[in-house]
């Protein structure tokens, strides 16, 4: 099962989009997926206050600012298949 990570920070319209097309996703894959609020982490803040919001899979960045859906499709429909 793949792990979604979405760096985000409160008051981001991007952000709650991202989210809601994440959970959205939920319906045709399973996922793990963890949010990291970049406002409480020093080292996610600095590496992406300009990108948010950020989204990776299994550590590896596949988009950012707005969710890049056919990519994390694509991506998660390989997983699933391992």
């Amino acid at each position: 099962m793949a792990t979604i990570t979405i760096y985000s920070k409160k008051e981001c319209h991007l952000c709650d989009v991202a989210k809601e097309e994440l959970e959205a996703l939920r319906c045709d894959f399973e996922f793990s997926l963890k949010e990291v609020n970049i406002e409480k982490d020093k080292i996610a803040f600095e590496k992406y206050k300009y990108l948010i919001p950020v989204i990776e899979v299994d550590g590896e960045i596949i988009s950012t600012y707005r969710v890049n859906i056919e990519k994390l499709k694509g991506m998660l429909k390989v997983k699933s298949q391992i």
